[in-house]
């Protein structure tokens, strides 16, 4: 039997229970081992809950997110349509007819005159019964002659003479179909309905306006398109000369003293005649080598 030395009064200790002891022991450490691995669980357990919830967070967001999600595609879709119909209560407002006469006469002042002619052409198709409706028929027509657009610029003005034949402005709108013609005269050697046209349209003026400030101007414009004549005809008269067709030729010369005399220089009269006698010459000659021949 053994005794533990230096310790008196003490109960010897069997071999039995050092077994005990050392049994005891290992049963401790796995026990600490259990509950160190039992609180890793543990705590493993509480993250991947937390993930879950997480995610179940995530996902109540979204299905909350949806119903919002879908309500404003909605309203833009609504907006887009409303919109491409004209019915929002913020569409942008309509001009007046007095802005829009402000607006074309300030692009006339700036020589403006496309915009001008969209605003006079807005105006004129908006407000066909207002106060300024008469002005926006004007303009139209003084926009396109400003444009150079004069085929146009006579409809318009022929429209307004048809219009209001009255109106205090007729002078000058007979005035300026005559200018339309007159801007597109061509050269002697080209076509001359244009010329025709305008002195036809000045002479109008002068027949129905007589005493009116543009008739100084008009009888000018009728004097300058015969002088065009006159050197149109002359050029034609001469092709016939060099082509030795003195019958056409002395036509022609004949017609320029007839007809515009007045408009020719004195030297360039002198030159005329003298063209005249030399075809009478050349058909005099003609005929009698016609004589002869025979």
């Amino acid at each position: 039997m053994a005794v533990l030395p230096g310790v008196l009064g003490c109960r010897p200790l069997r071999r039995t229970a050092k077994v005990r002891l050392g049994t005891n022991t290992a049963v401790r450490g796995t026990v600490a081992r259990w509950q160190a691995h039992l609180r890793g669980l543990a705590t493993a357990i509480h993250e991947i809950s937390g993930l879950q919830t997480f995610q179940q967070a995530e996902m109540i967001k979204r299905n909350q997110k949806l119903p919002l999600t879908a309500f404003v595609l909605f309203f833009l879709l609504l907006m887009g349509g409303l919109t491409g119909c004209g019915c929002l209560f913020w569409e942008k407002r309509t001009d007046t007819a007095e802005e829009l006469a402000e607006k074309g006469m300030e692009y006339f002042e700036e020589e403006d005159y496309y915009d001008a002619l969209q605003a006079f052409t807005t105006l004129k198709e908006r407000y066909p019964y207002s106060r300024y409706a008469i002005l926006a028929e004007l303009k139209v027509a003084d926009a396109h002659f400003h444009r150079k657009e004069y085929a146009e610029a006579i409809a318009a003005y022929a429209d307004f003479l048809q219009l209001h034949p009255k109106n205090d402005v007729i002078p000058y709108v007979l005035y300026q179909i005559g200018e339309c013609y007159y801007k597109q005269l061509l050269g002697e050697d080209r076509d001359q309905t244009p010329t025709h046209r305008a002195i036809s349209a000045f002479q109008r003026l002068l027949k129905e306006q007589p005493n009116s400030t543009y008739a100084n101007k008009a009888k000018e414009r009728i004097q300058d398109c015969r002088k065009l004549l006159a050197q149109h005809e002359l050029y034609v008269a001469n092709f016939y000369f060099k082509s030795k067709h003195y019958e056409a030729a002395l036509s022609r010369f004949e017609g320029v003293l007839a007809g515009y005399r007045d408009v020719l220089p004195l030297d360039k009269r002198r030159d005329v005649a003298n063209l005249v006698l030399a075809c009478k010459k050349k058909l005099s000659e003609q005929i009698g080598e016609g004589v002869n021949g025979n």
